[in-house]
C-alpha cells in the first residue's frame, strides 16, 4: 500500500513593499506537487503594493500595522504570532520585510523562519549590499537563503545564487540582475527546506 504524499507545509510571507519575492513564492507553490502553500501574507504596511498582488493570486492576507503599537516593537509581534498561530502556520519565510525582529518572535521560531539576503553572504550583511560589493571590486554577488536568528544576517546559510558583476555596473543594475536571481532562487530554496521538514 502506497502512503499518500506529505500535506504541503503551510507557509505565511511576511512582506513591507512590492512583494516581487513573495508573488515568486505564491506562482511555484501553486504549480503541481509543491511542497508547500502560501497560506497567508502578512504586512506591517497597509499601503503594501504586495498586498494586492497575493489577493489577486488568491492568497488570504493581513495587515499588521506596527504604528498601531508605538515602540513597542514585542506587542507587534506578538500580534503576528496570534496571526501565524490561528491561521496554523508552519513556516515563516521574510521577503521585503523592513523590520528589524526582535528575539522575542525570532525564538518562537527558531529554525521555522527564512530569510533573503541580496549578497552571498557572510559577505555584507545588513544594507547597501550591491554597492558594496562593486567598491570592492568583487567579481561576483548574489543572493542568499538563510534561518534567521538573532543576529542581522548571521543564520545558516540554506542556498545561495551567484550573479556577475559586469564593468559598467552601478548599484541599481546589479541590483536588478540579483532580484531576478531572487526569483529562480527562493522558490528552490524554500521547497527544500519544506521538504526537509515533511522528512524529519
Amino acid at each position: 500500500m502506497t502512503s499518500s504524499p506529505p500535506r504541503p507545509t503551510r507557509v505565511a510571507v511576511l512582506i513591507s513593499g512590492a512583494g516581487s519575492n513573495m508573488a515568486a513564492l505564491i506562482d511555484a507553490a501553486q504549480k503541481p506537487g509543491a511542497p508547500f502553500e502560501v497560506a497567508l501574507v502578512i504586512s506591517n504596511k497597509p499601503t503594501a503594493g504586495g498586498l494586492a498582488i497575493a489577493q489577486a493570486k488568491g492568497v488570504q492576507t493581513l495587515v499588521v500595522n506596527h504604528r498601531l503599537h508605538g515602540e513597542n516593537r514585542e506587542a507587534h509581534e506578538r500580534a503576528i504570532d496570534a496571526a501565524l498561530m490561528e491561521h496554523r502556520i508552519d513556516v515563516v519565510a521574510l521577503a521585503g520585510y523592513m523590520r528589524l525582529l526582535t528575539p522575542f518572535l525570532v525564538r518562537l521560531w527558531a529554525a521555522r523562519m527564512i530569510n533573503i539576503h541580496p549578497s552571498l553572504l557572510p559577505k555584507y550583511p545588513g544594507l547597501d549590499t550591491h554597492a558594496r560589493a562593486i567598491a570592492a571590486g568583487d567579481a561576483e554577488a548574489g543572493c542568499t537563503v538563510h534561518l534567521v536568528t538573532e543576529g542581522v544576517d548571521e543564520g545558516p546559510v540554506l542556498d545561495h545564487e551567484t550573479v556577475p558583476v559586469l564593468p559598467m555596473d552601478t548599484p541599481e543594475s546589479l541590483a536588478q540582475r540579483v532580484l531576478v536571481a531572487e526569483h529562480k532562487l527562493y522558490p528552490r530554496a524554500l521547497a527544500d527546506f519544506c521538504r526537509g521538514l515533511q522528512l524529519s
